[in-house]
């Protein structure tokens, strides 16, 4: 069936069993979760749904699926990523982080195709577009940080430096901020290494 029919009747309902078997309504047919995967890099929309008690478990399968990727070695996730993100469950910002990761993620996809064509000129010499474009997405996620950080956001407009790290008041926010930054000269010096 076209990608397009399957969007226009919406997602797929994929149906997960007490045996952890997963049915795919649509082919009628049994499938696993690299099958999902693929589904996920084809962009087909689908649901999974405890067969027994027709919840939504679409998050913690494509959880699964992510967890499964890692075991086998494609490591997309850095530890200090997940320790940060598991920190923000049950902290007062945990509303905005789904939002701030989709916005993150968005714009690290509508980017994907002019970084990949940007690498493989910084390969052929082209440092500097590289560079350029790091500045951008850094500048990106700053602004979007500074969501997270209001009150640094104050300090600065007064004038007064915000809270240092590991002094009372500074925050994990902060630090975040501070690694990216130590990040970004990396790659300045390893663009002007070469």
């Amino acid at each position: 069936m076209s990608e397009e029919k399957t969007k226009a009747e919406g997602p797929v309902v994929i149906k997960k069993y007490a045996n952890r078997r997963l049915y795919n309504t649509q082919t009628s047919s049994y499938v696993t979760l690299d099958h999902l995967a693929l589904m996920v890099k084809e962009g087909t929309e689908f649901e999974v749904q405890d067969a027994r008690s027709g919840d939504d478990i679409t998050r913690s399968v494509l959880t699964q699926i992510i967890f499964e990727e890692e075991a086998k070695g494609q490591n997309l996730l850095p530890i200090k990523f997940l320790r940060q993100l598991i920190r923000f469950y049950g902290d007062s910002l945990q509303a905005f982080v789904p939002g701030y990761l989709d916005m993150s993620m968005e714009s690290f996809t509508k980017n994907q195709g002019a970084m990949r064509d940007r690498l493989a000129e910084a390969l052929g010499g082209g440092n500097q577009m590289v560079e350029n474009l790091t500045r951008q997405n850094l500048a990106i996620f700053e602004r979007a940080m500074q969501m997270f950080s209001p009150f640094n956001a104050v300090a600065r407009a007064k004038g007064e430096a915000p809270p240092e790290p590991d002094k009372p008041g500074s925050s994990e926010v902060d630090t975040l901020k501070r690694e990216m930054e130590a990040m970004r000269r990396q790659l300045s010096e390893l663009s002007q290494r070469k």
